[in-house]
């Protein structure tokens, strides 16, 4: 039973849908968690079990969700309405809000990117060459006027793309921003390998060392390529229901999983030989990215321009995704409570940015625990740990076992057959849940 209705709004082209897709994937996690995690746990043999993780986990849940959306052309609580009376809507509730929270924490560090860039042009390289950098960090974070503020202007600029709707809004932009995140990325991989030094990063990074990919190194890849791909988080059921009937999905969905992977792994390029040239520890999180890194840039000849640059690819690629996080809940609103774009735009913004609110205030001198974790940690675990691998199962199990026949003709387009639907069947009904029900149980003890 699919219910499409004749103003359902659509992608305008192929390459639009690929690009929001791919912008909504390429995250914060690909620049400052992935070249972390790959250094750590092998460099390049990491990469080769996270490529084959991504060919085989992250395609097939991807091409769930959005087969999934497709048939219905409806949001996440409608799409899972449609089936026995609606006794699994709960699962299309909980799709949505795990999505909303992330987005509420994910927008106060979008505001961070901003700060960044006009920080990188107003004194940031001068503080960080006195080995300021941290300090600055701490600072800024520890001030609620200056973290709101800039909170309020990433949470505008998301909701202002958005109020555009799916054509002139989300594809138009990104169109623009991602193209423009792979021309700043590939500039800055060539200052970083012209650095005198850079070889010595380049051989961390690109040697396999086997002995150090160790089972957590491959469980840290199975999670990474899975949060990386913004999956169990109802944007990729969003977005698939704006898809055309006659789009052929796997080809799409394989060009979105190559745009991820090729981010997080060109990042590496940018990361390691800066800091090997430096000789400067690469850590993980925030940090990296907002303390380490302007210190390696103050060392760099134009140092300035180099940070701008990075901050501005920084904040291509939370823009890009924190649209795609807002129109889940755009879209519910829109499905089920019959509201226009406008209001629904506003109504999600005015929420999530109240959510966010504890995020952008829990830091600092303001923090306060939860579980002994800091607020915007404690949203980070819930929703990344424990929300999304057991929605994304749930998605593959219930697309899998309980519509299958709905959804497989989806696969196909009206100039092409999916070859492979067996296979693909076989990882949805036993592979992906399994290997997620591994990321669960292993990532609550992280």
């Amino acid at each position: 039973m699919s219910q499409h209705s004749g103003t359902r709004e659509q992608w305008g082209s192929k390459i639009g849908f690929i690009l929001a897709a791919g912008g909504s994937a390429v995250g914060l996690g690909n620049i400052w968690r992935f070249p972390y995690v790959a250094g750590k746990y092998g460099g390049a043999s990491f990469i080769l079990f996270y490529l084959f993780v991504v060919c085989v986990i992250g395609f097939t849940v991807m091409l769930t969700e959005m087969a999934f959306g497709k048939h219905y052309q409806l949001s996440c609580v409608s799409a899972f309405r449609q089936y026995k009376g609606g006794k699994f809507t709960f699962m299309g509730v909980i799709v949505t809000l795990i999505g909303t929270f992330i987005l509420s924490y994910y927008m106060v560090i979008g505001g961070w990117t901003i700060k960044y860039i006009v920080s990188s042009l107003s004194g940031l390289m001068g503080e960080a060459a006195a080995g300021h950098s941290g300090d600055l960090f701490g600072a800024f974070i520890s001030s609620p006027n200056q973290v709101l503020l800039y909170h309020v202007i990433f949470v505008l600029l998301t909701s202002l793309i958005v109020f555009g709707g799916i054509k002139g809004g989300i594809e138009r932009v990104c169109k623009v921003m991602m193209p423009a995140l792979f021309v700043i990325l590939l500039v800055m991989i060539v200052r970083s390998l012209t650095l005198p030094g850079a070889s010595k990063g380049l051989e961390f990074y690109m040697l396999p060392d086997f002995s150090k990919l160790t089972l957590e190194g491959c469980l840290a890849a199975i999670g990474q390529a899975f949060f990386s791909l913004s999956l169990g988080m109802g944007i990729m059921i969003t977005y698939g229901s704006y898809v055309k009937k006659d789009e052929y999905l796997p080809s799409a969905v394989a060009q979105v999983c190559v745009i991820d992977t090729l981010v997080a792994v060109l990042a590496g390029f940018v990361i390691f030989p800066a800091a090997f040239a430096f000789s400067i520890e690469v850590n993980s999180g925030p940090g990296l990215t907002f303390i380490t890194l302007p210190s390696i840039f103050a060392k760099m000849p134009g140092g300035a321009i180099w940070s701008t640059l990075f901050f501005v690819l920084f904040f291509f690629a939370a823009i890009t995704s924190s649209i795609s996080l807002l129109e889940v809940p755009v879209a519910c609103l829109i499905d089920t409570m019959k509201m226009s774009r406008k209001k629904a735009t506003v109504v999600a913004t005015i929420l999530v940015f109240v959510l966010g609110v504890p995020s952008a205030l829990g830091l600092g001198s303001h923090a306060f625990d939860i579980a002994g974790k800091g607020f915007l940690d404690f949203i980070d675990f819930i929703t990344n740990n424990i929300g999304m691998p057991v929605m994304a199962a749930l998605t593959s199990l219930f697309v899998g076992w309980l519509i299958p026949k709905d959804i497989l003709p989806e696969l196909d387009s009206t100039t092409r057959v999916f070859t492979h639907k067996n296979l693909w069947l076989f990882c949805v009904r036993f592979v992906a849940p399994a290997v997620i029900l591994v990321i669960f149980v292993t990532g609550l003890k992280w």
